[in-house]
């Protein structure tokens, strides 16, 4: 954790609250059913063995970093140094599992496949959802389709692409019910997938931002989300965001909560 991101955490427990401080059924219900649940789910064995195995892959693969990068990593880098730092940490992938578990949704979408298991926890959470997980970098993305095959995780569809290509690709179904974001962290690419992805997204749908304060820009771009028109209800656990659009909820809601 950088200097910057401690300070903002301190900032975040200073502020966030729990179950008592909220006054929306939706969010309260979502937080205690969801979010706080802390239930050994069925598939977290195996998850946990995966998450294992990567760690102890020395595999070396050369990178091709289209976004904003990482601040620990080089260019030629091991699967287990990958796995450590830049995969889904365990709390937020079994957060993304109880996620997907509790809304259930039909399409899934992932800007930033990695090596494939945050895919995977979504892919065991709603196994008859469609998960199209888009990652730039051709060697990741060849490590994260053999893993994602080695484990018959047919329902996910890893592609090799650019987040606009995939925009341009989905514009015309305006049907996806979840996504999650893990791509470039920077201020100018996270508003820019905002406005793309309210194009092919629905009043129900979820946008999940992962590192909201990873830097400055990311902090900014967090707090215009929030600010959003669209946006009616945001949950802030500090690694993520949640982002609903909602009709019913006629007043915007921001929540800062304990996770």
């Amino acid at each position: 954790m950088s200097v910057y991101e401690a300070k903002k955490y301190l900032q975040y427990r200073l502020k966030a609250g729990n179950e008592h401080s909220i006054h929306s059924p939706f969010v309260f219900k979502l937080y205690t059913e969801a979010i706080k649940n802390k239930s050994k789910y069925y598939a977290y064995e195996e998850l946990d063995k995966i998450r294992a195995a990567l760690l102890q892959d020395h595999t070396l693969i050369e990178i091709t970093d289209l976004g904003a990068g990482s601040k620990k990593l080089k260019q030629a880098r091991k699967i287990a140094e990958i796995a450590k730092i830049s995969v889904v940490q365990k709390k937020y992938g079994e957060l993304l599992f109880r996620l997907v578990n509790y809304f259930q949704p039909k399409t899934i979408l992932e800007l930033g496949t990695s090596l494939g298991l945050s895919a995977m926890y979504m892919s065991k959470a709603a196994p008859g959802a469609e998960i199209i997980t888009a990652e730039g970098c051709p060697n990741t993305f060849q490590y994260a389709r053999s893993l994602i095959s080695k484990y018959e995780t047919q329902n996910i569809k890893p592609i090799n692409s650019s987040f606009e290509e995939v925009f341009k690709d989905q514009s015309e179904k305006r049907n996806v019910d979840f996504v999650y974001i893990d791509g470039n962290h920077t201020y100018e690419a996270t508003i820019k997938y905002l406005h793309e992805l309210l194009e092919i997204t629905n009043e129900n749908s979820i946008l999940v931002f992962d590192d909201i304060y990873w830097s400055p820009g990311m902090t900014k771009a967090w707090n215009e989300i929030k600010e959003h028109a669209a946006v009616t209800v945001t949950i802030d656990l500090f690694k993520m965001g949640l982002v609903f659009f909602r009709k019913e909820n006629k007043h915007k809601e921001n929540f800062c909560l304990r996770y």
